[in-house]
């Protein structure tokens, strides 16, 4: 009997001595576990200022494009990309023969149109106007001898010398040669009605017109600066062959130029008409310019698979370094605060909608419910749970994830 419960006692003690050793275990660890090495920042009332950045491009308020006027060759290029040019100054010509062709084809059609609406104004040309008076005076001598014949014979036919046919036929005679200068006197006086004087006015004026375009395709034959500015893209060359429409080259003034930007659509009602922007370009990082809002969107546009408001953007200090067609960061201020209490953005974090940060206290972590303001790209207003000089932690060193009640070690 003794025996048996030896054994029995002994494996009570051994789970008693395991159970000391996991307590002792733990007690040790939790006493000497590494603490957490965390970045901090400190709480305190600084400027905020909130933005909204997004995408744009540079493009010049005063923008020229000449486009080949017809199918032809560039018969001389006098300008290279870059080069500053003065208003009037020739940059290229093209062979103007078809051109020139085409042109006076034009100015002897106008010239056709001229007279044939004198000669619709003015009853006829000359040959039919004279024409037309031979016309009536022959006509008049035929009436007067038709006349003449028929008083010879109502006196004859009064003796019975003759018949009352011929009377009758010689008052036919009259009657035709009375119509025949009828005739002949209206052509004289009224040969066109006024139908035909339109048509002969609208005739001209297709004319002149189409004159009107052909001198404009020869002038622009030779292509000149309309205004002051720099060729920043030339696409053609001398003797080559250039279809119709083709774009040859732009020509901008690259001291005055604005930014088209592209905003959210939930962003829209934050832009207002003067706001400052900043403009970064990527392709030198360490320059920025500046500007303002010169126009706010009047409608929403599908951008890709955003639907965005187009901003018009004034540069105010445009130095000719933004080349037009690049593609820029623009950054808006909405709205700032001179004195306000914030913290860096990475300290703050969220769930189920509601915000808290971990606050540092006596070297451990401890969660703490805020309420949050104006926040921008890195900073975050606290309107309640914080106060000036309070501790955050904004992340671990080593990625591992912040809990409340873990030591801490800050680093810098």
């Amino acid at each position: 009997m003794m025996d048996e419960r030896k054994p029995f006692n002994r494996r009570w003690l051994w789970l008693g001595v395991a159970v000391i050793i996991v307590a002792v275990y733990f007690t040790v660890h939790s006493l000497t576990r590494e603490h957490l090495p965390v970045r901090a920042a400190e709480v305190s009332h600084e400027p905020l200022a909130s933005t909204l950045s997004t995408n744009g491009k540079v493009e010049p308020e005063k923008n020229y494009e000449a486009h080949a006027p017809m199918a032809g060759i560039v018969k001389t290029v006098y300008v290279q990309p870059g080069d500053l040019v003065k208003a009037g100054q020739l940059l290229l010509t093209m062979d103007d023969v078809q051109a020139r062709a085409r042109l006076a084809t034009a100015e002897s059609a106008v010239k056709a149109a001229q007279a044939s609406l004198e000669s619709t104004t003015q009853n006829g040309t000359v040959e039919q106007r004279q024409a037309a008076t031979a016309d009536v005076a022959r006509n008049k001598l035929e009436r007067e001898q038709a006349q003449r014949d028929l008083d010879a014979l109502v006196k004859l036919n009064a003796s019975g010398a003759a018949s009352q046919s011929e009377v009758a036929a010689a008052r036919q005679r009259l009657a035709t040669a009375e119509a025949n200068l009828h005739a002949s006197s209206i052509s004289v006086e009224s040969r066109y009605s006024a139908a035909d004087v339109t048509r002969a006015r609208a005739a001209l004026a297709d004319a002149e017109a189409s004159r009107a375009a052909a001198s404009q395709l020869v002038a622009q034959t030779a292509v000149r600066a309309p205004f002051a500015g720099t060729v920043y893209s030339l696409n053609t060359k001398s003797t080559e062959f250039a279809e119709d429409g083709k774009l040859l080259l732009q020509l901008a003034d690259l001291h005055h130029e604005q930014v088209r930007a592209y905003f959210d659509e939930p962003e829209i009602g934050k832009l207002a008409v003067g706001q400052k922007i900043n403009i970064k370009w990527d392709a030198k990082p360490t320059e920025s310019w500046h500007g303002h809002i010169e126009r706010t969107p009047i409608t929403v546009i599908t951008y890709g698979t955003r639907t965005v408001g187009e901003v018009l953007i004034h540069v105010d200090d445009v130095d000719g370094q933004l080349l037009p067609d690049t593609n820029v960061t623009t950054t808006v201020i909405t709205s700032s605060e001179s004195n306000v209490l914030n913290v860096p953005r990475e300290a703050l974090h969220s769930e189920n909608g509601k915000s808290y940060v971990f606050k540092i206290v006596n070297d451990e972590l401890q969660r703490t419910p805020v309420v949050i303001g104006t926040t921008n790209l890195t900073q975050v207003a606290i309107l309640s749970g914080l106060k000036d000089g309070d501790w955050v932690a904004t992340g671990s060193t080593n990625g591992a994830p912040l809990q409340e009640g873990i030591p801490i070690t800050r680093v810098r």
